[in-house]
């Protein structure tokens, strides 16, 4: 049977190049800006800005679903650059840096009272995963409600890891971070923040998310009796 899905269906992201250039580009130019190419301050903080708007703009188009990457670059990007026009006091960063996950995790665990878990679109994504084939056998078994107490669990540990990531923000950005905002060794200091976050938060918040993971392919396997491989779409390709 030929394929008739959309192509802006089944497009996938790239999520390497996705945090480039919601991230990790916006917050260099925000910071090395003036620097390397004489931006005013000002213009940094636009320069950085466009680059999560256009992407998160682009990938709407192609895919038709809001990019989270664009949308939290965009926020960071806006909060850490009106911080430094306004020369705001640097503890302001560490409210920042601790704010946007400690939110993050709200709005997971508030998520949990929706018809839409935030959970079910990060890990139980129809792409990865044969939903029709779980719910099949959830339904032949009579696991529902043990299933959605697994996703609460889940829940839980997501939400975990960006409390995690708050602390440890909240800890890095006042450790690092110490010169008046808008000074050169503001930016600085938050390039090394920056690059240091990548090591001290992610890889934490990662292994929570790897445990969480772990968790929910256990928890299907109990409650359906099928292994991951019969319910993920690329093995199920490579078997066909």
């Amino acid at each position: 049977m030929p394929n008739t899905a959309a192509p802006n269906q089944t497009k996938k992201e790239n999520t390497f190049l996705s945090l480039g250039l919601n991230i990790f580009l916006p917050a260099l130019i925000l910071m090395k800006g003036t620097q390397w190419f004489g931006f005013a301050p000002a213009t940094n903080l636009v320069v950085a800005l466009a680059f999560p708007i256009g992407y998160g703009c682009y990938d709407f188009v192609i895919r038709r679903k809001y990019n989270v990457f664009s949308i939290i670059g965009f926020v960071s990007i806006l909060l850490t650059g009106g911080i430094g026009l306004l020369e705001m006091s640097p503890r302001w960063i560490a409210v920042k840096e601790a704010g946007i996950p400690a939110l993050l995790g709200l709005v997971v665990l508030g998520s949990m009272k929706t018809r839409r878990p935030i959970v079910k679109l990060l890990l139980l994504r129809d792409e990865f995963i044969d939903l029709e084939k779980l719910n099949r056998e959830l339904d032949a078994r009579d696991n529902h409600s043990a299933f959605e107490k697994l996703l609460g669990q889940c829940t839980y540990l997501l939400a975990f890891s960006f409390l995690v990531s708050a602390i440890l923000n909240f800890i890095l950005a006042r450790i690092i971070v110490q010169s008046p905002s808008g000074t050169e060794a503001f930016n600085d200091e938050l390039g090394r923040m920056t690059l240091w976050s990548l090591l001290v938060i992610a890889v934490p918040c990662m292994i929570i998310m790897v445990v969480a993971l772990f968790r929910l392919f256990r928890g299907i396997k109990e409650l359906t009796g099928l292994d991951m491989e019969v319910l993920l779409r690329d093995a199920q390709k490579q078997s066909g």
